[in-house]
């Protein structure tokens, strides 16, 4: 028979029979203990993971789903100029700004319409900021046709339950891939 390396000690040596993966019975009690260790570890963790998904609330939920749809909004924008002051947007100054804000208007807040890439300051995070200028800018990409669509729709009552904040979830995910792949492709 062909030389073999021990799984355990990587010794090269002979096999006695033709399925044999050690060199020896104790290089043989010391891969089995290692395996179910290594098993172990990897039943805990998905159990783990379980325990962790059942504790969670549905604003964990909710948090997750916006921080995914974010990055979507950043992603989809990127090179893009800010919807507010139309200035190119500087790397790492780049917020995901929502023309009704997400807190007071749930209706909207996932809507891909009502949010687009804005400078982090002055245009999103100063309250100086004008909302005037957002608009403007909305009308100059969407047309004020969508505002009028939006602003009708933006104060409607919303909550989200648990199962369609994981769809949005695993949706936004599959977009932020599709968008990479696309930018990839272009390149």
């Amino acid at each position: 028979m062909k030389l073999k390396t021990c799984k355990q000690c990587k010794v090269k040596f002979e096999p006695s029979r033709p399925l044999q993966m050690v060199c020896s019975s104790k290089c043989g009690y010391d891969y089995v203990k290692e395996s179910n260790i290594k098993k172990a570890k990897t039943d805990w963790q998905k159990e783990k993971k379980v325990i962790k998904e059942k504790l969670m609330t549905s604003r964990d939920y909710l948090q997750i789903a916006q921080k995914i749809f974010n990055i979507y909004i950043r992603t989809r924008d990127e090179g893009l100029n800010c919807i507010s002051c139309n200035k190119p947007i500087k790397k790492g100054n780049c917020d995901a700004g929502h023309m009704w804000s997400a807190g007071n208007h749930a209706n909207v807040r996932f809507n891909e319409l009502n949010v687009n890439s804005q400078c982090s300051r002055p245009c999103n995070k100063d309250l100086s900021g004008d909302v005037n200028n957002y608009r403007i800018g909305f009308i100059k990409k969407y047309g004020e046709e969508n505002l009028k669509e939006l602003d009708s729709i933006a104060n409607l009552e919303r909550k989200f339950t648990i199962d369609e904040l994981k769809e949005l979830i695993k949706t936004y995910k599959v977009k932020i891939k599709q968008l990479k792949n696309k930018k990839l492709w272009q390149k």
